[in-house]
Formats: structure tokens, C-alpha cells, sequence
């Protein structure tokens, strides 16, 4: 019996090809060789590659045999995980092999701004001895602030306390436990910036997310203060970056990460109070190799039929071909929830997932981990899988139920995500799946019914109930350009608390959203994208 086929297109160290063991045929290929590579897939049942090689459409379809894609590293921008999950092929990644190294990285930023030990490197190496020139500060004793307290956050949290540093974060999703646990204290986005001597960013970059630090932020900063951005380019808006180092608004900054990499013509190069790095992140012997053996580790189980624990897009086990098509809805209803939680309520504290129907007769736990994966894809920097996201709910105190009911009076099945948040609010979503072609539609928040089909871009309002609200926020979005796809108001009573469900065709400006929410006295106002 033949051994199955591991394609190895981009160098990988020789403890990935020992981790995979003798079992299977391995086989070498130049991914950047296009015509070769397509050759090689043809018989390929896994594949292993690096950033270099594209994992697309074409290729998977040029691989009937394919079982399993493994990138040794964290991204993965150069798979179509949407095209190989149409095919049944696994894609797994290395989630945490650069972990560290991205601590250590950040680390290495904030002494080198501390102690300007760049410029001092330069100006030595230039003949130069202007020992007065770069007078640095310590760490010790001052105040370091992270926004996004993930694995990442909380490795740096306990490397910057040994040397002696109070440490705060921003992070709407962590509990006040598991923040006392790393002896961190939390504080709102504002006070951070006002507080810290250093800041340093390890969010996932979102709509929301994207430029976070701007202008407005960076005016709240101390002038003896710095930034770090290690994380993901362009949650720091370069131009405001630019601007507050050049008028001295703040101290310096260092990132090694951009909008567009390279950073061609960037004004932020060259400037004095600025390090930057060539997206080092994950640039250590050490996390490649992690990386390499996590994914053959992976691609052993894979082509064995087992649980793999680094699984993108599948999560281990035996699917009901029933249970399947709930999958994707119960992901997007987490996405939905995570938008309407997002807020001052502090973190989740505990969810519920609630079964009603048919589906009860079936293995339905998939669906708790895909409302997890919802629920988590757009709050934390790190990828997030169906296997992950348990941990990262246990790494955020975060009580999960699953809870199955046949009785469904309204719908043949019916899924809800409810939540409590720090503060005791509750929030809820429902959803389900409708005719033959099974469109997802939300059909409840917090207790008000409704059918809408689930979009790309929604805008959740309440408001209390009065006559002349929809023609506001109709005329304000239409001004703007911006077209309302569907809408579905929903409300308990006349003159009570109304919510509207609208869909748009695209992202709305802040701008706008905010002349919205004050035109309609908006109780809650909430712009949520769902990612695919």
C-alpha cells in the first residue's frame, strides 16, 4: 500500500520533516513555481508551506487527493480557506509558535525607545561620541499600558513586572478575574492613554479596530510618553503618528508592522524619535521551528482521521450532515452577539447556547464551539479555531453552557446565544435556518422577535417608540450615500422602547453613525460587520 503524499513547497527546518516520521512520501516543490506546484498537488493528499506559496482556489482544486493545508506560522492571508472548506480540506495553522517571540520582540521596542539604544548604535558607528545626546529613562517604576490583554498581552504583562513597571490594560473582554489574576489592573481606553508611560497595541485589526489610535488618542498621551506597534498595521493611523512624533506630542514610538509592507515612501521613516522594524514578529530560528513541527504534528493527525487541535475551518469528530449547514449560522450569530455585548458592561462572564428543535437529536456540540468562534473572531489578536476558542474562553473566566430543548413552538430549530456581561446586563440573539435553501436569518435580540436574513453589514438601534424616527435615520443615511438593503422594526408596546434591524450595503462613517444615534436619542446604536 502506498504511503500517503506530503508535499513540502517553502523551506522548512529539518525537525518538521522528522516530526512527520516515516509514514508518509515526502515531496519537494518550488510553491513560487506555479506551473510545478499545480503538477505536484495533483496527487498530494497534505501540503506544507510558509507565507510564499498561494494556497488558492486553483490549487485546491488542482489537488483532488488534498486533505489538509499546513502554514507553519499564524496568518494565513495566502490560503482560501473559504474554497477549501468547500472541498473538505482541513487547513491548520501554528496559532502560537510566534507568541513569544512577539513578546519579546515588543520587549526589545520598549528598552530601545527607553534607552535609544538605535540611534546610539548609529551614532557610535558613525565616529561619533554624544553620550549626552541619549539620556534614557528606566522602566522601573513607571506605568506600561496594553490594549489587548490575549496571550500576547499577558506574556509581555509578566516580563515587564519583573522589571519592576505598574501595568494597566484596555481590554472590553477580559473579566475582572482573570485581570486580577495577572495582577494587571483594567481601565478604560482614555485612562490608559492618559497614564502610561509606554503603550504598546496587541489587538486584531477590524473595522473596528482600524485606526484606533489616532489623533484624538495621541493627544491624550503624555509628551514624554511612547508607542509600540507590533501587532497588526494600521491599528496606529500613520499620518496622526507622523504628525504627533513631528510636533513632539508625544516622546517616540517604535512598529514593526504597516499599512502597506513595504512601507514605500512612508513619511514616518527616517524621522529621529521613530524605531522601526521589517515585521519581525515571528523572525526567530526558534518560533520557525516551533512552527514546523506544530503543523507536521498536525498533518499526522489530520491524515489519520484525529481530532487536530490547530484545525481552522473543521473541528474534530463526526458532523451530522444535518447539524452541518448550523455551523456557519451560530458562528455569525456569535459575531452578532460580540457586536451587541461590545461597551462599557465590561467583559462576558458567562454564555449560553441554546438548542431548540430537531437538532437535539443529533450531536450538537459543534455548535458550542462554533458560537465560541464566533463570539471571539473579532475581540482577540490571536486566530481563532474551533478548538481554541474554549481556551480562550477559559483564559477569560468565561462560563459556557450548551443547552438543548426540543420544544420549538415558532421554528423547526432555533439556536440563542445568551450572555451576562460584568455589569449583570443580559444580551441576547436567536437564529435559525428557513427553506430549501436554508438562509440564515436572525429572528430575536434580547427578547424582541424578528426575521431578518443575516448580512455582511447591520445597524442594531433602539430608540424609544415615537412617530417620525424612521424617516430620520432614512434621510441622515441617505444623504450619506449609504443604502438600506432591509429593515424590520420590532417593540413589546406602543410608546415603548423600539428596535430597528437594518441591513446596509456597506460600512457606515463614524461620523455619520454618530449623527444617527444623536438624531434618534439612540439607546443602543451598534454598527456590526460580520466577517467571513
Amino acid at each position: 500500500m502506498s504511503k500517503p503524499v506530503v508535499l513540502i513547497a517553502e523551506e522548512l527546518s529539518p525537525a518538521t520533516v522528522d516530526a512527520l516520521g516515516p509514514d508518509f512520501e515526502i515531496r519537494q516543490v518550488d510553491g513560487t513555481d506555479r506551473p510545478a506546484l499545480l503538477s505536484s498537488l495533483a496527487d498530494a493528499d497534505a501540503i506544507l508551506i510558509r507565507s510564499a506559496t498561494q494556497v488558492d482556489a486553483e490549487a485546491i482544486a488542482a489537488a483532488p487527493k488534498l486533505k489538509v493545508v499546513a502554514r507553519a506560522g499564524v496568518g494565513l492571508d495566502n490560503v482560501d480557506v473559504k474554497s477549501a472548506t468547500t472541498a473538505g480540506v482541513m487547513v491548520v495553522n501554528a496559532p502560537t509558535s510566534n507568541i513569544i517571540s512577539a513578546a519579546e520582540l515588543t520587549i526589545g521596542h520598549i528598552l530601545s525607545l527607553a534607552r535609544h539604544i538605535p540611534a546610539g548604535h548609529v551614532s557610535l558607528s558613525a565616529g561619533q561620541w554624544k553620550r549626552s545626546s541619549y539620556t534614557g529613562t528606566e522602566l522601573y517604576e513607571k506605568t506600561v499600558g496594553i490594549i489587548g490583554l490575549g496571550r500576547i498581552g499577558a506574556l509581555i504583562t509578566a516580563r515587564l513586572q519583573a522589571f519592576g513597571m505598574e501595568v494597566i490594560a484596555y481590554d472590553p473582554y477580559i473579566t475582572a478575574a482573570r485581570a486580577q489574576q495577572l495582577g494587571v489592573q483594567t481601565v478604560s481606553l482614555d485612562e490608559l492613554l492618559e497614564r502610561s508611560d509606554f503603550v504598546t497595541i496587541h489587538m486584531p485589526r477590524t473595522p473596528e479596530t482600524l485606526g484606533m489610535i489616532g489623533t484624538e488618542q495621541l493627544q491624550k498621551m503624555k509628551k514624554t510618553a511612547y508607542v509600540v506597534n507590533v501587532a497588526r498595521g494600521g491599528l496606529i493611523d500613520e499620518q496622526a503618528l507622523h504628525d504627533a512624533l513631528v510636533a513632539g506630542e508625544i516622546a517616540g514610538a517604535a512598529l514593526d508592522v504597516f499599512v502597506q509592507e513595504p512601507p514605500q515612501e512612508s513619511p514616518l521613516i527616517g524621522l529621529p524619535n521613530l524605531i522601526v522594524t521589517p515585521h519581525l514578529g515571528a523572525s526567530t530560528d526558534d518560533a520557525q521551528e516551533k512552527a514546523g513541527i506544530s503543523v507536521a504534528k498536525s498533518v499526522r493527525l489530520a491524515l489519520a482521521g484525529e481530532l487536530v487541535p490547530d484545525a481552522v475551518n473543521v473541528a474534530g469528530g463526526v458532523i451530522d450532515p444535518y447539524v452541518r449547514p448550523g455551523i456557519p449560522l451560530v458562528e455569525k450569530l456569535g459575531q452578532l452577539f460580540s457586536g451587541l455585548a461590545h461597551g462599557e458592561h465590561g467583559g462576558l462572564t458567562s454564555l449560553d447556547v441554546e438548542v431548540r428543535g430537531e437538532l437535539v437529536d443529533y450531536d450538537v456540540s459543534v455548535l458550542k464551539l462554533a458560537a465560541l468562534k464566533g463570539v471571539f473572531t473579532n475581540v482577540v489578536s490571536e486566530s481563532v479555531s474551533y478548538v481554541n476558542a474554549p481556551l480562550l474562553a477559559e483564559q477569560r473566566g468565561v462560563q459556557v453552557r450548551l443547552i438543548t430543548e426540543a420544544d420549538s413552538p415558532e421554528y423547526r430549530n432555533v439556536i440563542t446565544l445568551r450572555g451576562a456581561l460584568a455589569d449583570g446586563t443580559q444580551v441576547s440573539v436567536s437564529g435559525t435556518l428557513t427553506g430549501p435553501k436554508q438562509t440564515e436569518k436572525l429572528v430575536g435580540i434580547d427578547g424582541y422577535d424578528l426575521e431578518v436574513p443575516i448580512a455582511k453589514h447591520h445597524i442594531v438601534m433602539s430608540y424609544t417608540d415615537r412617530p417620525g424616527i424612521v424617516a430620520v435615520y432614512g434621510q441622515e443615511f441617505g444623504e450619506a450615500g449609504i443604502n438600506i438593503a432591509g429593515m424590520q422594526i420590532a417593540r413589546r408596546e406602543a410608546g415603548g422602547t423600539a428596535l430597528s434591524v437594518l441591513t446596509v450595503d456597506s460600512p457606515v462613517p463614524a461620523e455619520v453613525l454618530e449623527r444617527v444615534r444623536q438624531a434618534i436619542d439612540a439607546k443602543v446604536f451598534v454598527e456590526i460587520d460580520i466577517t467571513d
